[in-house]
């Protein structure tokens, strides 16, 4: 006689907030451990008025739901010109998809008192801040976010694992002279 399969935990939002390669404030609510085995969920937030770094992800798709605040959002396929992709405002309600390899920007408005807060649902699940790469130009200006090299990487939770060539070491993999690849 087999064991039936155990049904994992419920989700909750973490209490403790990761910088993301794009600068954002991002909080885990649902991955692995809760057992979601196709993608992960995480709530993301900036301030108003901020600008994040542009990136692509080399893999995964993402789902945006914005909940709170609100502001604009820049995608761009990969065969596209940067100054032809015009961004779209975003407020509560909104959905938003990020294809595989398109680059993107996010900003909260100045006067959003919440700043910009949306659920992202990724598929496949995050694998790693590798995953990001940074775009070489956003459409919606300078980011006015931290780069996201950690200060202490050793804890860096293990959902959002960093890589070794990550850990530690000056410049910013993110900044304006990184190339993408």
């Amino acid at each position: 006689m087999s064991n039936p399969p155990s049904i994992p935990s419920i989700g909750r939002r973490s209490d403790d907030a990761v910088t993301a390669p794009d600068g954002s404030a991002v909080r885990l609510l649902l991955a692995g451990e809760h057992g979601a085995t196709r993608c992960s969920m995480v709530e993301v937030g900036i301030a108003a008025g901020a600008v994040s770094r542009p990136v692509r992800h080399r893999t995964v798709e993402e789902v945006w739901y914005v909940l709170a605040g609100s502001g604009q959002v820049w995608r761009c396929p990969p065969e596209m010109p940067v100054s032809d992709a015009a961004p779209v405002a975003v407020s509560p309600g909104a959905a938003v998809a990020i294809p595989t390899g398109w680059a993107f920007q996010f900003r909260a408005d100045d006067h959003s008192a919440a700043g910009l807060r949306f659920i992202c649902v990724t598929v496949p699940a995050w694998p790693g801040v590798d995953e990001a790469v940074p775009a070489p130009a956003g459409g919606l200006g300078e980011p006015t976010l931290p780069c996201p090299a950690p200060a202490n990487p050793a804890a860096a939770p293990r959902w959002f694992p960093l890589r070794p060539e990550r850990r530690g070491g000056t410049g910013c993999p993110f900044s304006a002279s990184s190339s993408p690849e």
